[in-house]
């Protein structure tokens, strides 16, 4: 597979469809008995295997059923941060950041005369 970060999100979204179809027809599976595996429906199977990942629940419940969990594995490997650390985050995250420059202050030596 090509840099991920190299495809756009519908063509990532596609392989990995495409990827896990692979996968269920490796594994002999027909989508009807994979949807009724997962407890979803027959049309999220299909739109998931046609690169329409619209539900994070639906597409961890199919990941869960093939055996493909291992692709979330490094998401949930990270060392967690200490209570300090996520504390100065919150914190920076919700300081107010300037949006506008500050407008100049008019004085006398700045002032133009108007040409009207």
């Amino acid at each position: 597979m090509k840099d991920p970060y190299l495809l756009s999100d519908m063509e990532l979204a596609r392989q990995i469809g495409m990827r896990i179809r692979e996968c269920r027809l490796e594994q002999n599976i027909s989508q009807q008995k994979l949807a009724k595996a997962a407890e979803v429906s027959l049309s999220s199977v299909i739109r998931i295997e046609e690169g329409q990942i619209k539900s994070f629940d639906t597409f961890i419940r199919i990941l869960r059923t093939l055996g493909l969990l291992e692709i979330v594995s490094t998401l949930l490997n990270r060392d967690p941060i200490s209570p300090s650390e996520y504390y100065k985050l919150v914190k920076s995250a919700k300081q107010a950041k300037r949006k506008r420059a500050a407008k100049k202050l008019i004085t006398e030596n700045n002032k133009k005369e108007s040409e009207w």
